[in-house]
């Protein structure tokens, strides 16, 4: 069984116990929280932790699709971040508050199309190659002709399109690439059991606040502050279901139609829409997608995906959950000193939610060699940039080492302070507050 497939039937169980020493018999938290104190799985709005939305308009050959992107940050070079599959922007929430009170920069968090709040003509067309050329048409219709320098930095299937983006060339300004817990020969093998994982999650929720405490608990997302932000959008309000009154008169609707029908499968269907409606009633949040229907698409994602990261001729770098996640392609490449990779122990998939302090730091935990990068602008106006010196600057991260610590709220802040570090040390951007670049494992 491949780590991949471990951790998606780990995050299916309860919660692990207090370790020793946290605190006697009872946790930590619990001697903070005091006894008989509930949990607070409220959802919370994005603009705590974003700026701004906008609703980006795409023209192609099938009609006019609308991207939702949040923002964050005026002056700088852009974080372009996609989420995994089934996730949305909204899962860099936290993450986005974290690294801009660090560093000088710019975040785009983009819904990829069928997430989120992103409406397209063509919903079940979720290949690589569109929503790379997605990736490519948001920064051309947000930057026009002269975009910014750009980061790419992806989660699971967006790493995937991070790198297929990347490797088509579609964004000219891109100046890194970042790839997080997503790695060929794990997911490939990891795609057998997808469908059995799919079928054990929760098809709908009574609220909101159920759907947050699911995904808490259940251990798809270990911080309750991101979940309360980012489950927002990964479900949404069953269709036709606005109250309880209006759940009725659907039912009763339904009912008067069936009464046309032959009687030997009247009651039956009947019984059968009755009781979807009344589940529905009931439980009145869903997926916003449905993503068994998405299998077609799971092998043209990550199949080829280590070779293509390897052959982007850009500074990449690779964030792992596990090491054990390393596939053979990546881990001569690695040894080969060909991208920066970096271990984040102890937490789940969804890294840059778990610990988002964490891979800042990870950014952070760079040689203390100040690299300078020159930036020119040629007569054509296309940006041209020196990548050696980055290169190099990523490159001396792999000598870095992680210390163990358990997931916590202020992990998540560690995720930001890494890529703080790697944006102020490259003089990409400069630093807010006093920030300084120190990684005790340097």
């Amino acid at each position: 069984m491949s780590a991949l497939e471990k951790s998606m039937h780990l995050g299916r169980l309860p919660s692990r116990p207090p370790l020793p020493g946290s605190g006697g018999s009872q946790s930590g938290a619990k001697m903070r929280m005091g006894p008989g104190r509930k949990r607070d799985f409220s959802p919370v709005p994005w603009s705590q932790y974003f700026e701004s939305m906008e609703d980006v308009e795409v023209e192609n050959e099938t009609g006019k699709d609308t991207f939702r992107v949040y923002k964050s940050g005026s002056e700088g070079p852009v974080l372009l971040l996609l989420h995994g599959g089934g996730h949305s922007a909204l899962s860099w929430a936290v993450f986005t508050a974290a690294i801009i009170s660090r560093v000088q920069c710019r975040i785009v968090a983009l819904d990829l199309r069928s997430h989120g709040e992103t409406k397209v003509k063509n919903p079940e067309d979720l290949s690589a190659e569109t929503m790379a050329k997605d990736v490519g048409n948001v920064v051309e219709a947000m930057y026009g002709d002269l975009p910014p320098p750009i980061m790419l930095i992806g989660h699971s299937m967006g790493g995937a399109i991070a790198v297929h983006t990347a490797s088509s060339n579609l964004v000219p300004s891109l100046l890194g690439l970042c790839m997080i817990d997503v790695v060929e020969g794990t997911a490939m093998d990891a795609l057998n059991s997808m469908q059995n994982f799919l079928r054990g999650r929760p098809k709908t929720f009574k609220s909101l606040e159920n759907a947050i405490e699911w995904s808490v608990k259940s251990g798809q997302i270990r911080n309750l502050e991101s979940a309360r932000v980012s489950m927002v959008g990964q479900v949404k309000q069953c269709e036709g279901i606005t109250s309880p009154e209006g759940s009725k008169s659907i039912v009763e609707g339904i009912i008067e139609e069936e009464e046309e029908d032959e009687e030997g499968s009247e009651s039956i269907s009947k019984r059968k829409k009755e009781d979807d409606m009344e589940t529905k009633k009931d439980h009145p949040y869903t997926w916003r997608i449905e993503l068994a229907k998405t299998e077609k698409y799971w092998d043209g994602w990550f199949r080829g995906l280590s070779n293509l990261f390897l052959s982007c001729p850009i500074p990449k770098l690779l964030l792992l959950a596990g090491v054990d996640r390393l596939d053979k392609d990546l881990t001569i490449g690695q040894m080969q000193g060909k991208f920066q990779m970096q271990v984040l122990p102890q937490c789940g998939h969804a890294v840059h939610e778990d610990a988002p302090d964490k891979v800042s730091l990870v950014f952070n935990d760079c040689k203390r060699t100040t690299v300078r990068i020159t930036l020119d602008v040629t007569e054509d106006k296309s940006l041209s940039l020196s990548l050696h010196c980055l290169q190099q600057l990523l490159w001396s991260l792999c000598r870095c080492n992680s210390t163990s610590s358990p997931t916590s709220p202020w992990q998540l802040l560690m995720v930001a302070e890494a890529v703080a570090t790697f944006l102020i040390r490259h003089r990409f951007a400069e630093p807010i507050g006093g920030f300084q670049c120190v990684f005790p494992g340097c």
